[in-house]
C-alpha cells in the first residue's frame, strides 16, 4: 500500500498569528528540536485574511509561509474557514446559524456558518480559491485542510434557508406527498402534509424532542432522520464546495478536513469516499479505556476504505474543555501516537505547537508551554517521541491493518437508536458497539469497521461480522448478511436490531425483522431496566467441552424470546417471569452461524459469547491485561510490525510467542522474548 506522504509528518497546529512576529522564528528553532517537521497553518485566519467584502491581504500569511519554507517544514494548509469574521456576521446576518429553539446566533463562537447559506458557500469557496491560487505548489506543501471539525461546536441549523432547502431535498426524494406522507406515517397525530409548504424542521417549539446541543428525539421519527441526511449532506456540500474550488488550481496535492471519531451529526461514511485521505482528532474522554480509543481510530480507518489516516490532532498534554483537566501521565502521549500508528495513521499531530495566551483553550496542552522553554517535561517527552517516530515510522509507513473481524457502524442506526422515544432513554450508539469491539480487541484481533451496507462479497472477507444494535436495516442489508452466513460467515447481532426500515418505521411480523429467519428466534419482547439493574445471564458449557459455566448480567434491556430453529447458548436468570428463557442462542443457518444476543452483557458475558466463536473461526488470539493492546501492521514486502503497547500507569506482565526473538525497533534492534514486563506506558515495535 502506498504511504499517504514522502514522509512521516510529526507537528500539528501551528498559530503564529496570536504571537508576536519576533516570537515566530524562536517558535520553530524550538518545534526542530523536538523533531517536528510539519505545521498546520491558517485555520482560523478568515478576519486577517478578508476584513472586508472584496479586501483581501495575505501580508502576514505571505510570512508565515515563507518562514516555514525557510525551515524545511512540510505544511499542512488550511482554507481559513472555521469561524465567520464578525464584520461578516453584522452585514449578512443570515450566514450564523439558528438553534433548535429558533433563536439565531450573534457572532461568536466557531463552525458557526448555516451550511445552506448560499452567501456562506460563495465567500468561503471564493476565499479558498483565491489561497489555493496563491499557494499551490509552495515548497513543502503536503495536504490541503478544508474547513476544521465540520459540525463541531455549532449543532444543526434550523433557520429558513435550512427549512426551504429541506422541503425543496425532501420533493427531490420523494416526489410526491402521498410518498413522503407513506414514509413519515404522517397520519400519527394529524401530521398528514397537504402541502410542500407545511413542512417544518424538527425544532424544539415544533416537533422536536431535546435541546440546542441535543436534538435527540422527535414525534415524527422519520422527519428527524431525514433532517439529520438533509444537514449532512448539506455540510458536506460545503465541504466539497471549497475542495472543488482548490482543485481549480492544484489538482495533486491531497485534501482533507479532519473528523471527530464518533460524532453523531455526520455519516463520516458518506465524507471518507469525497476525502482525498482521512484525517481525523483523538481526544479521549476522561476514563475512556484504551480500547475505545482503539474503536475510533479503526473507525475512522473504515471511513478512509482501510487506507493509512492522518491523526491530525491530539493533545500534547491537558484538554482543556474537561471539568477537570489533569495532565497526561509521563509517557502517556507517546503511548496514545503509537496506538493511533498501529491502528493506520501515518502520521502523528498535535494541537497545537505554543500554548495560547489568551481565549478559552489557553490551558489546552501544546508542545510550547506558556513558560516558552525547552526545559517543559512536555516539551521533553515530545522531543523523544518526535526522535523515536523519526527512527522507526518511516520503515511502517504504508503498511497495512488485516482484520478477519468487522463491526458495522451505521450512522443512520446512530441516529434512530438514539432517537426512540421508548423502550428506554439509556442507550449510547457507540457504546454498545463497543462492547461488542472490545471482547475482539482484547483478544489482539484486528477489527475492520465497516458501513452495515457492505455487499456480501466484501464481507465474505471476513471469518466474522458483527452488527451491535443494527436497529436500522436498509434495503438490501439483510440479503447480503443471509448470503455471507449461508456461504460460511458467522454473523452476530441482537437486541435493538431489525426493527426499523430506511424511513425509521418498525418492520412488521415481529422483531428481528429481516433477520428473524436468520436469527431462528422471534423477540416478541423488549423489557427495559432501570440505571444500576441487571439481570443474571447463564452461560451453560457447551456439549463435550470441559469449560466451566459461566455467570454474567445484562442490562439496559431484555429481549423476551422464542427459539424458532436455534438454540440456547445462555438463559436468563433471577426473579423475572422470563426467567430460564434464552438469553443468547446460535442459529446455523446454510454453512454458517448466526448468533443473537437478547441483552447487553458484562464483560465476562461478552467474552463467554466471543471466545468460542473466535475459536471456531480459526483465529489466533492472544490474552493480555485490560489496558495493554496487541496489533500488528503488515508491509508489501513481508515484513510484520507488531505493537505491544500499555496503555496504563501500572507495570504489566505479558507473554507473545509472536515476540520470540523478534527486534524491538524502539529499544536499538534489542531481541525480545516472549515473556516481558511492560513498564508504564511502555511501547514495543517488534519487526519480524
Amino acid at each position: 500500500m502506498t504511504p499517504l506522504f514522502d514522509t512521516f509528518l510529526f507537528g500539528g497546529d501551528w498559530n503564529p498569528e496570536q504571537w508576536p512576529e519576533e516570537t515566530w522564528e524562536h517558535d520553530l528553532a524550538m518545534l526542530e528540536d523536538a523533531h517536528i517537521n510539519e505545521a498546520t497553518i491558517n485555520v482560523f485566519s478568515w478576519t486577517l485574511l478578508q476584513s472586508g467584502e472584496e479586501t483581501y491581504d495575505f501580508t502576514m500569511l505571505d510570512k508565515i509561509v515563507a518562514l516555514l519554507v525557510k525551515h524545511r517544514f512540510n505544511i499542512v494548509f488550511a482554507t481559513g474557514t472555521a469561524a465567520l469574521p464578525a464584520w461578516m456576521v453584522r452585514e449578512h446576518p443570515e450566514i450564523i446559524r439558528t438553534t433548535f429553539e429558533g433563536r439565531r446566533h450573534v457572532f461568536g463562537g466557531r463552525h458557526n456558518f448555516c451550511p445552506n447559506s448560499t452567501y456562506f458557500r460563495a465567500v468561503s469557496g471564493k476565499l479558498a480559491g483565491k489561497i489555493a491560487e496563491r499557494y499551490a505548489g509552495t515548497a513543502g506543501l503536503k495536504a490541503w485542510h478544508i474547513g476544521n471539525e465540520y459540525g463541531g461546536g455549532g449543532g444543526l441549523c434550523y433557520c429558513e434557508a435550512c427549512a426551504e432547502a429541506f422541503r425543496v431535498w425532501l420533493k427531490a426524494k420523494y416526489g410526491t406527498l402521498e410518498a413522503l406522507n407513506k414514509a413519515w406515517c404522517a397520519n400519527f397525530w394529524s401530521h398528514t402534509i397537504v402541502d410542500w409548504a407545511d413542512i417544518v424542521p424538527p425544532v424544539g417549539y415544533g416537533d422536536g424532542i431535546g435541546s440546542d446541543w441535543d436534538p435527540r428525539k422527535c414525534v415524527i421519527s422519520g422527519l428527524l432522520i431525514d433532517y439529520r441526511r438533509f444537514q449532512n449532506e448539506s455540510q458536506l456540500a460545503c465541504f466539497t464546495n471549497e475542495r472543488d474550488a482548490v482543485r481549480q488550481f492544484d489538482s495533486v496535492t491531497p485534501i482533507t478536513t479532519n473528523l471527530m471519531g464518533t460524532f453523531k451529526d455526520l455519516d463520516y461514511f458518506t465524507w471518507g469516499s469525497e476525502m482525498d485521505v482521512i484525517s481525523w482528532d483523538n481526544y479521549p474522554g476522561m476514563g475512556m479505556p484504551a480500547s475505545r480509543v482503539a474503536l475510533n481510530h479503526d473507525l475512522m480507518r473504515g471511513v478512509g476504505g482501510g487506507k493509512p489516516f492522518m491523526l491530525m490532532e491530539q493533545t500534547p498534554n491537558q484538554q482543556n474543555w474537561f471539568p477537570y483537566c489533569k495532565v497526561k501521565r509521563p509517557g502517556e502521549v507517546a503511548a496514545l501516537s503509537w496506538q493511533a500508528v498501529a491502528h493506520g495513521a501515518d502520521t502523528v499531530q498535535f494541537f497545537q505547537m505554543r500554548q495560547s495566551l489568551g481565549g478559552c483553550e489557553r490551558f489546552h496542552g501544546a508542545v510550547i508551554a506558556h513558560d516558552g522553554t525547552e526545559e517543559s517535561r512536555v516539551f521533553r517527552e515530545t522531543a523523544a517521541l518526535g526522535e523515536a517516530l523519526a527512527k522507526v515510522a518511516p520503515h511502517i509507513m504504508g503498511s497495512e491493518v488485516r482484520a478477519h473481524v468487522a463491526v458495522m457502524f451505521d450512522w443512520e442506526s446512530y441516529w434512530s437508536l438514539e432517537g426512540c422515544v421508548g423502550p428506554i432513554a439509556g442507550f449510547s450508539y457507540p457504546d454498545e458497539v463497543h462492547r461488542f469491539y472490545r471482547a475482539f480487541n482484547r483478544r489482539g484481533l484486528a477489527v475492520d469497521i465497516i458501513p452495515s451496507t457492505t455487499p456480501a462479497a466484501e464481507l465474505a472477507r471476513y471469518a466474522i461480522v458483527a452488527a451491535p444494535t443494527l436497529i436500522m436495516v436498509k434495503p438490501g442489508v439483510a440479503e447480503a448478511v443471509e448470503a455471507y452466513v449461508h456461504d460460511g460467515g458467522r454473523f452476530i447481532t441482537g437486541y435493538m436490531s431489525g426493527i426499523h426500515d430506511e424511513h425509521d418505521l418498525v418492520i412488521p411480523d415481529g422483531y428481528p425483522g429481516p433477520f428473524r429467519t436468520l436469527a431462528g428466534v422471534w423477540a416478541e419482547e423488549i423489557d427495559a431496566m432501570a440505571p444500576g439493574e441487571t439481570i443474571p445471564v447463564s452461560f451453560g458449557s457447551p456439549a463435550g467441552s470441559t469449560a466451566d459455566a459461566v455467570e454474567a448480567n445484562g442490562e439496559i434491556v431484555a429481549s423476551i424470546m422464542h427459539l424458532e430453529g436455534a438454540r440456547a447458548l445462555a438463559t436468563y436468570g433471577g426473579n423475572e417471569f422470563y426467567a430460564g428463557t434464552p438469553a443468547v442462542t446460535v442459529n446455523t443457518f446454510g454453512k454458517g452461524e448466526a448468533y443473537y444476543v437478547g441483552t447487553p452483557l458484562s464483560e465476562p458475558g461478552m467474552d463467554a459469547l466471543v471466545q468460542p466463536i473466535v475459536e471456531a473461526a480459526g483465529l489466533v488470539s492472544v490474552s493480555t491485561p485490560d489496558g495493554v493492546e496487541v496489533a500488528e501492521r503488515y508491509a508489501d514486502d513481508g515484513r510484520v510490525f507488531t505493537f505491544v503497547i500499555n496503555l496504563t500507569d501500572r507495570e504489566q506482565q505479558v507473554t507473545l510467542p509472536a515476540l520470540s526473538g523478534a527486534a524491538d525497533l524502539l529499544a536499538g534492534g534489542a531481541v525480545l522474548e516472549a515473556g516481558c514486563t511492560l513498564d508504564p506506558y511502555q511501547v514495543i515495535v517488534a519487526a519480524h
